[in-house]
């Protein structure tokens, strides 16, 4: 038996918690600011803590504390904290979606500490309770080997053809960066996604995108997760998912996917259009789009659709 403190209880934080609890003997001090999602981590069998200082003081040394709280400055502030709790010999383990540069800043500073620190680029959304989470993982190797338990249970278990759920990509930062391409690589797959079922909906047939996207499961050359996804929101949200924005947030991985190709001269086109695809879906390119009607008008006498506010 093992122990380990989360900090960070949100969908993510708080549904690894429980499946620790729920699958293996280990346990698990948590901690979050917000005293319903602490109750929570409770109920399926962890020891809450009502602050940082009382979780380091719950955790038995060699401590490790995995935090789960949004990249940037809530991460560099959790750590912070915790580099004056903890002792020589810790380890820190960020499992969010934080740069793979910041991790490298953050490992030489607590080393000064005698800190360890560990990155997991962590996959498998609100789905990892029951199915486990892909992880990639940088770190020193003591510290790996002191977690592993922990990463046993998080990941889905080994098969014979991919081996295990989880794997140390290398030194601190490659567990992010793997992630990050990973992300970078979700958004072009979820843009071909989108593009073709756009195509559906505009075409001349009337067409089932819930049943055409069961269909592609079936044997397809295209067939994912994703596209299983999409049959699920066709099926919730109707097949032309009335109650759906057209607005597509990004969380940071895909910028951070093309600025390394730009750094690395590496060209990542799909990647990219994905990326300033999602910035069009706010209506950050309005205007370019009226001057290019204006310019169409201009050279070719093409009509202008007038506006309507």
């Amino acid at each position: 038996m093992s122990q380990i403190g989360f900090v960070g209880l949100g969908r993510m934080g708080g549904n690894m918690v429980h499946r620790i609890r729920r699958d293996s003997d280990h346990e698990v001090v948590a901690f979050d600011f917000d005293e319903k999602a602490v109750k929570r981590a409770e109920k399926v069998g962890a020891a809450g803590a009502g602050s940082l200082r009382e979780l380091v003081k719950k955790l038995e040394a060699p401590r490790i504390v995995w935090i789960m709280v949004p990249a940037g400055d809530p991460t560099q502030k959790t750590v912070d904290a915790l580099a004056k709790l903890l002792d020589r010999g810790d380890t820190i383990v960020d499992g969010g979606n934080s740069r793979w540069t910041d991790d490298m800043v953050r490992a030489a500073a607590l080393k000064t500490f005698g800190i360890n620190y560990v990155d997991v680029g962590t996959s498998g959304g609100v789905w990892g309770l029951e199915v486990g989470y892909c992880m990639m993982v940088g770190g020193p190797n003591r510290s790996i080997k002191q977690l592993k338990p922990f990463l046993d249970i998080l990941a889905p278990p080994a098969d014979e053809v991919h081996g295990p759920g989880w794997g140390h990509m290398g030194p601190t930062g490659s567990g992010h960066y793997v992630k990050m391409v990973h992300n970078g690589i979700e958004y072009g797959i979820m843009q071909a996604y989108a593009e073709g079922f756009s195509l559906f909906n505009e075409c001349e047939f009337e067409l089932d995108n819930a049943k055409i996207a069961h269909l592609w499961m079936q044997g397809s050359v295209i067939r994912s997760w994703l596209c299983e996804l999409a049959a699920n929101a066709f099926e919730q949200e109707g097949n032309d998912l009335p109650e759906i924005a057209p607005y597509v947030e990004d969380s940071g991985e895909g910028r951070w996917t093309v600025e390394s190709g730009i750094d690395l001269r590496i060209p990542t086109p799909v990647i990219t259009t994905s990326l300033y695809e999602r910035f069009s879906s706010r209506g950050q390119n309005a205007f370019a789009a009226k001057v290019s009607a204006a310019l169409r008008n201009q050279f070719g006498g093409h009509a202008i659709k007038k506006s309507t506010s």
